[in-house]
């Protein structure tokens, strides 16, 4: 009888609460920040290393928060030596600025010693840590190419660019957090 009653309980409970499932946004335009947007604050973190990349995937950062309708005083940026150290410069955005997330933006271009797999690899990790040190989304805009001609093709060429990518990732990530907020769902936890 107990069994019956709670598989009926779970059964009304989501029938009445059946997801729905939006269509995901294609631009920072189609993002629906509009009850928070004049609150929000976003870091950028580019990496100095490889400036003719890092400035195009900055550039195409800026441009889509500013098209998501944020204005020049609620970006701020900030330079670092290399990729290696964005995810420091990251979380000093989080501390002394109160930001509500941070693009990293980098690009690591493979040599002839294995530094390129060191490095990429402590850049990913050290920035996925930070999102959830923190509960604030942190992107990862850091091209990892073989060649230059790879990179030039990730920073506005031919595959698009990840200043752009990166930025989406961060206002989608803080859209659905406020969307979740503002849910305040109450599950009685058994399901």
């Amino acid at each position: 009888m107990l069994i019956n009653t709670l598989a009926e309980l779970k059964h009304a409970w989501v029938n009445k609460k059946q997801m729905t499932v939006k269509q995901q946004p294609q631009t920072s335009s189609s993002l629906n920040l509009s009850d928070y947007r004049e609150k929000l604050k976003l870091g950028i973190v580019v990496s100095e290393w490889n400036p003719k990349i890092t400035q195009s995937l900055l550039e195409a950062c800026i441009e889509s928060f500013k098209e998501a309708g944020l204005s020049d005083y609620q970006i701020i940026i900030r330079w670092v030596p290399g990729s290696y150290e964005l995810a420091l410069g990251a979380q000093y955005l989080f501390e002394f600025n109160n930001v509500d997330g941070v693009a990293c933006l980098g690009c690591i271009i493979k040599g002839e010693t294995p530094h390129f797999h060191y490095i990429s690899e402590a850049t990913a990790i050290t920035i996925g840590q930070l999102s959830l040190k923190y509960n604030r989304p942190v992107s990862f805009g850091v091209i990892t190419a073989e060649t230059d001609e790879h990179a030039i093709n990730r920073a506005g060429g031919t595959k698009g660019n990840k200043g752009e990518e990166a930025a989406l990732a961060v206002l989608k990530m803080i859209e659905m957090k406020e969307n979740l907020k503002s849910e305040n769902r109450r599950s009685p936890g058994f399901m």
